[in-house]
Formats: C-alpha cells, sequence, structure tokens
C-alpha cells in the first residue's frame, strides 16, 4: 500500500494564489510510484475542501466553480489515524480517505508562519517543514533578526513596532528611527513575505507613508536601511539539524527599487522556462517565473559566505525540510546580509534544486522522508509524567490548588 500524502494549500493569506501555484506544481512532481497524494484546499475564510481535480491548475481559473463538484471536509482523530471526513453526509458523517503525512505548501501569516503545523502537532500527524518554533520565528522579522545577531549571523539592524504605537507615539518612532537608521529605508510588515507591503523610502514624507501602506497587511512594521549599491540572492536548504546542504545560490532580476510581487510572480510569462546564463529551472510559473541569473556570478568569498551562514541560519533555527534564504549583496562595502527565511518558499525553490542535479521529485521524497524521521525521533521521547496531583485535587477546594503544591 502507498503511504496517502495530504497536501494542504491555499488558506487565509494575502498569498493564497502563489501557495495554489506552488501546491499544484508539487502535487505534479511527487512520485506516484510511491505516494498517493490528496488535495486539500483551504479557501480564503478558512473552509477546507477536497477534489481529485484540484492537481489541475486549470481548475483553479473558476475557483466557485471548482468548490461546487469538490466536497467540503475537515479532519479528525480516528482510530489514531488523520481521517478526512465529508461534513454534508448526514447524520454519520462519510470518512473519505487516510492521510498518512501533511505537506503544507502554503505562504505568509495564518499559514506558514506555525499555525498549520501547530493543528498537525495537536493532532500528533507526521508533516513536512519546519516545526512550529522555526516557522514562527521565521515568519517574524524582527524575531528572526535577533536570533541572528545572538549566533553571530550578519543581518541589518531595524527598528519594529506595532500599529497601535504608531497611532500613539509616532514622533517617538521617528526619532528613534532618526537615531538609529540611515535614509534609505525600507519599511515593511514584520511578518508577511512575497515582498507585499514594502516600500523604500528617501525621506521622512516617505516614510511616513510608507509606514501607513504597511499598517494595511500588518499590525507590526519593521524599518531597516536600504542597501544601495545592492544585488538581492537567494539560497536554499534541504535538511534537517542533523544534516543540511545548500543549494546553487540566484541573483533575481529586480524592475524597480524593491524585488515586487510582480517580478516575482508576474514576469516571464505563460509556460516560462527560462533562467539567465543557462540556469535550468523546469516547468515553471509563480516563483519560478521570475527573471533570474542562475548560478549568481559573484565572487567565490561571497558565494562561500552564503553558503556557510544559510546553514548556520537553517540550523540556529531548528529548520526541516527546504527553506530559502534571502540576502542583501552591498557591492561597496563586499558583504552579505542575511535578509529574511522562507520556511515554506514559493514553488519550494525547485529552480534552485535542479541546476545541482536534484530532480523536484527526488527533493520532495527527501523531504516527506525528513517529515517521518522528526515523527519518529518525537514519538521516542517521553511526553507524560506521573503525579499524583490529580488524585489529591478534591482537598484543595474549588478556588485552584495555586499555593498549595
Amino acid at each position: 500500500m502507498k503511504t496517502n500524502v495530504g497536501v494542504f494549500f491555499g488558506g487565509r493569506t494575502v498569498e493564497h494564489e502563489v501557495a495554489v501555484i506552488s501546491a499544484v506544481q508539487a502535487m505534479t512532481f511527487i512520485d506516484r510510484n510511491k505516494y498517493d497524494v490528496t488535495p486539500v484546499y483551504i479557501t480564503r475564510d478558512g473552509k477546507m475542501y477536497h477534489s481529485p481535480c484540484m492537481t489541475n491548475m486549470e481548475e483553479f481559473k473558476n475557483i466557485p466553480e471548482l468548490l461546487k463538484k469538490s466536497k467540503e471536509i475537515t479532519f479528525v482523530k480516528q482510530n489514531d489515524r488523520f481521517t478526512m471526513i465529508e461534513l454534508k453526509s448526514g447524520l454519520f458523517k462519510k470518512a473519505l480517505c487516510e492521510v498518512d503525512i501533511a505537506f503544507p505548501i502554503v505562504h505568509g501569516t495564518n499559514c506558514e508562519d506555525g499555525s498549520i503545523v501547530g493543528w498537525f502537532e495537536l493532532l500528533g500527524v507526521p508533516y513536512v517543514t519546519c516545526d512550529v518554533v522555526s516557522a514562527a520565528v521565521g515568519m517574524d522579522k524582527e524575531l528572526f533578526k535577533c536570533v541572528l545577531l545572538q549566533k553571530g549571523i550578519p543581518t541589518l539592524p531595524c527598528v519594529s513596532f506595532y500599529a497601535k504605537q504608531w497611532v500613539n507615539e509616532n514622533e517617538q518612532i521617528l526619532k528613534e528611527i532618526g537615531e538609529k537608521i540611515e535614509y534609505p529605508m525600507i519599511v515593511k510588515p514584520a511578518n508577511l513575505g512575497s515582498s507585499v507591503g514594502i516600500r523604500k523610502v528617501e525621506d521622512e514624507n516617505e516614510l511616513c507613508d510608507a509606514i501607513e501602506y504597511a499598517m494595511e497587511f500588518a499590525t507590526k512594521i519593521l524599518v531597516e536601511h536600504a542597501v544601495e549599491n545592492l544585488r538581492e540572492l537567494n539560497c536554499s536548504v534541504l535538511g534537517d539539524h542533523d544534516e543540511c546542504e545548500t543549494s546553487v545560490i540566484e541573483e533575481p532580476v529586480m524592475s524597480g527599487k524593491i524585488l515586487s510581487y510582480a517580478d516575482k510572480y508576474q514576469k516571464g510569462g505563460k509556460g516560462s522556462k527560462g533562467a539567465k546564463n543557462g540556469g535550468k529551472t523546469g516547468e515553471s510559473s509563480g516563483m519560478a517565473s521570475l527573471d533570474r541569473i542562475i548560478p549568481a556570478q559573484i565572487p567565490e568569498h561571497i558565494q562561500k559566505a552564503v553558503e556557510e551562514y544559510s546553514k548556520k541560519t537553517f540550523t540556529a533555527l531548528g529548520c526541516n525540510g527546504v527553506v530559502r534564504i534571502d540576502y542583501l549583496y552591498d557591492t561597496a562595502k563586499d558583504c552579505v546580509y542575511v535578509n529574511e527565511i522562507n520556511t515554506i518558499p514559493g514553488s519550494l525553490s525547485f529552480y534552485l534544486w535542479e541546476p545541482k542535479g536534484v530532480k523536484y521529485t527526488e527533493q520532495l521524497t527527501k523531504m516527506i522522508e525528513l517529515g517521518f524521521k522528526r515523527d519518529r525521533v518525537k514519538n521516542n521521547l517521553s511526553f507524560s509524567y506521573e503525579t499524583n496531583i490529580l488524585s489529591n485535587a478534591g482537598s484543595f477546594g474549588t478556588k485552584g490548588t495555586k499555593g498549595k503544591i
């Protein structure tokens, strides 16, 4: 019997459509000799639907029609198995299938930030990708920088604050930014990806406008210096805390001041397959259609620095599966800074592994195996500690036991 992989995608996030593209790509390349695939589409309002036709990208051109021919479902732990049941099936809910391992391919808040894997953890389901802690820290750009600095990994200093603080204390915040950060600056939501809500600013008026704009997408805002002599670099890492390896390094091509959402997902045209300088990306859409140089044409010492910092960052967060780490290369100072991490990167960064000889199907198999490995290790740990607290609870009364134990 084949292992059944439940692929969860979509979600309540501004990166919903990108997640659909990434998931359909992955479902196309999962090894069907080893695995069955069960698509689970999460709508923008958090409902879950299943249909075998969800492996076809054409179906998502008309989502209302797709949902009409799909089953609204949920999952329960039944007989110690993660079971998919149909919601609208009468008094006795119909079990549709059992999922052996969950594979979330989601991007952004409410998904990639650890939310969905927390649900898997609670139900005791094996899953692919990073755990709750590494996903949550990776999503919060300020916390991520704190971890990097503690581990001696170079990253740009920043000022962060919440939207309510900005409303009540904007003069103090502007003063702090002016004292710590030099113009030009980058203003961004602290917990989003895909370049959503980001602006580069040259003066205080632009700064205030950019903060207001970023607040449309997140409650926590981050401001940092914008490197002027900038080349952006990306590197993927595959593995777990025991062992990991790096992909080739790419240089995405920007059309403006920053690498925008349009640069990442709306360039290259339908069915774009190419990468500059001969870097083969495979069948691409979404993140894989970005104009890029693969491998990046960079000095050897910069390449080694990126590879070293990528492994250190991956290990510091305790990542699992595949991630993509984005860098700022300051050509004037000839140094790199870790910018952010994508714990579930667009297209799962397959286009960075194919040039290294790792086919997408092989990459997906490795990720699934790593998910099962983590589950086996966790099952060897003890999650119970025997005490007599509950047997004595009656003597503590109804006002609680604090101070009596």
